[in-house]
């Protein structure tokens, strides 16, 4: 098969590649969408020691199942493999599974190639009238639900009427607001620094979008709600000057590992932290179900390449050039 493989710090091959192997309990999926995470860059970059090169990156697919019962069935691909044993997997929080696995790390590759081998249930069926474009959309989506899910088990007043902030004006903070925006919520900022991305923003989200380096519509201290959707270092100095006294922050992003939190004002004003993971399985059925249901809007702020010029379509993101929150590839 052809696959886009990751070989080098900065550097991405189409070649040809080893046919995935499929073990039993698992379908042969041919991928027909796979968007691009943030999570990929910081791989292309280097900057990731758990997806060493060479490897096949890319973990929001959507495909066709090829063979047996299912033969051509659409599907959108929950990549995260769990145990289904262990005691996370027993208490519905399989995210955070002890044995987990998810695709485009080792020991699996990932879906930037024609072929994926999936197990079952990891396979969430398309109705006729859902587009496999609009599918693999359901793995990003999903960890902006899964954040505001647990957000709204945590607060205790009503999620709608609070004033949000969300950092990231890509598809986990796009993902966020439109999930905030699905549960009712109405006052949501959006703070997104590359400017070229907010008109788009703006017309398929219908939410305020500002460049926190300008002009911010907000007051220190005035935010209810803020998630972090970047997971850098000025994203977290800004949550923590935002967010209300006993607030909540949701960190999604995994920019850098260290620094940004203000914990002196944090624990003066007793404002809560919670890091979240990915998703449950049941938040990436949800998360499907709401796209599927038109609640999560047109979601029509994608660009779409082919899978051969993924190494132009990486340098166009890490440069800054893409106007669109979510490049996605096709083999």
């Amino acid at each position: 098969m052809k696959a886009l493989v990751y070989t080098s710090e900065r550097n991405l091959d189409f070649i040809d590649y080893n046919d995935p192997i499929q073990k039993e309990g698992e379908e042969l999926i041919k991928i027909h969408s796979v968007g691009i995470c943030g999570s990929d860059m910081h791989a292309f970059l280097g900057h990731d020691e758990r997806r060493p090169s060479p490897l096949i990156l890319g973990h929001e697919p959507s495909g066709t199942i090829v063979g047996g019962t299912n033969d051509g069935k659409k599907v959108t691909i929950n990549p995260l493999v769990t145990c289904g044993n262990c005691k996370f997997c027993k208490i519905g929080k399989d995210n955070i599974c002890v044995t987990r696995q998810i695709i485009s790390m080792p020991p699996r590759e990932g879906a930037f190639a024609e072929y994926l081998s999936i197990p079952k249930q990891n396979l969430v069926y398309l109705p006729n009238n859902v587009s496999l474009d609009k599918a693999c959309l359901a793995e990003p989506l999903a960890c902006g639900w899964h954040s505001v899910r647990i957000a709204k088990e945590t607060i205790k007043s009503e999620i709608q009427n609070l004033k949000c902030l969300v950092i990231g004006g890509g598809a986990i903070g796009i993902g966020s607001a439109l999930a905030l925006k699905a549960h009712e919520v109405n006052d949501i900022y959006l703070a997104e620094t590359n400017i070229i991305r907010h008109k788009l923003i703006n017309q398929s989200c219908k939410m305020e979008v500002f460049n926190p380096n300008q002009n911010i519509p907000l007051k220190e201290g005035s935010a209810d709600l803020v998630i972090d959707g970047v997971g850098i270092r000025s994203s977290r100095e800004m949550a923590s000057k935002f967010v209300s006294p006993g607030g909540l922050i949701m960190h999604i992003g995994l920019g850098e590992a260290k620094e940004g939190l203000d914990i002196r004002r944090m624990t003066l004003q007793e404002i809560s932290f919670i890091g979240t993971y990915t998703y449950t399985a049941q938040d990436f059925k949800d998360t499907a179900k709401a796209i599927f249901e038109g609640r999560l809007g047109p979601l029509n702020w994608t660009d779409i390449r082919p899978l051969k010029e993924g190494q132009s379509c990486f340098d166009e993101i890490l440069n800054g050039k893409s106007s669109s929150p979510k490049i996605i590839l096709q083999p």
